[in-house]
């Protein structure tokens, strides 16, 4: 919080004093909890894990949310929770009126929300959610956290290097935009947002305020480069570059990113708002912002036609790389899927075969394809569940579906007039703020991080 208080003091903005009373707060919560926690157990069962993951989040949540209401840019408490909801959980939904206007001060806030938020779950993708074997994350259990008692000491060590990763493309990003014509507090935002893949913006037009391909085509790229395994960039570094290009996932949602902004493409090209270069260009920023679970708009591509709002409503659920900091189901629980299907189709064809359903190499084991079975099911359920008290606060069904589908795989913008690529969440109400908090929530953390702790057993020693 004091960031974006030297920003806003930098920038002679009156908001800057809140940002250092709300660290103060914050601040003395937090060294009170550690002081009275000194010496205790530094392991974590599974159990104590899961609990600390969902709570820590939630007191982040409510913390970050202090300053959007002491700076008065958001009138109530609820508004301010589900700007700061959104922006940990890289949602990219916003509820501000008037970000022209907006002080830089929140502005920053924003952006360096969603950065934290992307590298926190970058981190919490490879120590946490393998080891409790969430939605068929033990595929990337890394030796190193073997026992839940492992966790923390370690997760410091990996974290350090990601960390240094992080820092460095989201650099080159702000560098980039810079380049191409952006001041650099533009830059600076857009450049945390985007290898966050988050999508929070200074401009109320998004990307569309700046017009320009140049700029489109390096988020493009950084939106792409913010979805692939940011443990593959270590061992780049490391001079193992043949990992980044054997990854079945990478290459899976490399092949899939193409072959949807090329049906996109001729989407817009046939809309008539857009035609040939400008259309593919068009289509690609917003085909990789919307998988991604990004959230950026360069256009209205509702105003595409029925076919377009079927198809982006469709992507918006795909996702990118396991550990990386996209969200949305992700490319490697449909690889799992594919690959058990196909197992049994061949076992059907051929009773007395042997086959063996695989992952980049290693074969995938039944309790991987149970735990991604039941992340799809528990998907759609939850998906489901949403849609409808949604529907039952007032809302149509567009607005419904597409405010469910986006908020669960943390996309930002959903379809229509009211919450589509043109507008934002401002003028729903209360209650389905809060429904859509709880979805963007339960999407970040992998459903069953929070489901679980509604089961009694959970509680029982």
């Amino acid at each position: 919080m004091l960031v974006p208080a030297l920003v806003g003091f930098a920038a002679q903005d009156e908001d800057w004093t809140v940002f250092v009373v709300c660290s103060l707060i914050t601040t003395l919560v937090g060294s009170s909890l550690f002081a009275a926690t000194r010496g205790t157990a530094q392991g974590l069962s599974r159990r104590q894990a899961l609990l600390m993951t969902v709570i820590s989040w939630l007191a982040l949540v409510f913390f970050a949310s202090l300053p959007f209401v002491w700076t008065g840019v958001l009138p109530s408490y609820t508004d301010a929770f589900f700007e700061s909801m959104s922006g940990l959980t890289t949602t990219g939904a916003t509820v501000i009126i008037g970000l022209d206007t907006t002080s830089v001060g929140v502005l920053f806030w924003r952006g360096l929300l969603q950065w934290l938020g992307g590298l926190g779950i970058i981190v919490m993708a490879i120590a946490v959610l393998p080891m409790l074997q969430i939605g068929g994350m033990q595929l990337f259990k890394a030796e190193a956290f073997d026992t839940a008692e492992k966790i923390l000491p370690r997760a410091r060590q990996i974290s350090s290097s990601i960390t240094f990763v992080f820092i460095g493309i989201t650099l080159i990003c702000a560098m980039c935009y810079g380049a191409a014509g952006m001041g650099i507090t533009d830059a600076v935002i857009h450049a945390m947002t985007t290898v966050a893949t988050g999508g929070f913006s200074t401009k109320d037009a998004s990307f569309g305020h700046f017009d320009s391909a140049s700029i489109e085509w390096i988020a493009v790229f950084f939106m792409i480069a913010g979805s692939i395994p940011f443990l593959l960039y270590v061992q780049l570094l490391q001079g193992r570059a043949r990992s980044l290009f054997d990854d079945d996932q990478v290459r899976a949602f490399l092949l899939f990113v193409l072959a949807a902004s090329l049906i996109a493409w001729g989407i817009a090209d046939r809309s008539g708002y857009h035609q040939g270069h400008d259309a593919l260009r068009h289509a690609a920023f917003n085909v990789i912002s919307v998988v991604t679970g990004t959230g950026y708009a360069s256009t209205d591509y509702g105003l595409w036609g029925s076919h377009a709002v079927a198809f982006f409503f469709v992507i918006m659920f795909a996702g990118g790389c396991a550990g990386s900091t996209s969200c949305g189901i992700k490319i490697f629980r449909f690889i799992v899927l594919f690959e058990a299907v196909r197992e049994h189709i061949y076992r059907v064809l051929y009773p007395r075969g042997i086959f063996r359903p695989k992952f980049n190499g290693r074969p995938i084991e039944g309790s991987v394809i149970t735990s991604v079975m039941s992340f799809f099911f528990l998907f759609i359920m939850a998906f489901a569940f949403l849609s409808l008290g949604l529907m039952m606060t007032g809302l149509d069904m567009t607005t419904a579906l597409s405010g469910a589908g986006s908020a669960l795989s943390n996309v930002g913008p959903g379809l229509g007039h009211l919450i589509g690529p043109a507008g934002n969440y401002a003028s729903l109400n209360d209650t389905a703020k809060w429904i859509l908090s709880a979805g963007m929530f339960l999407g970040r953390l992998e459903l069953f991080t929070i489901l679980v702790l509604f089961l009694p057993r959970f509680w029982r020693t």
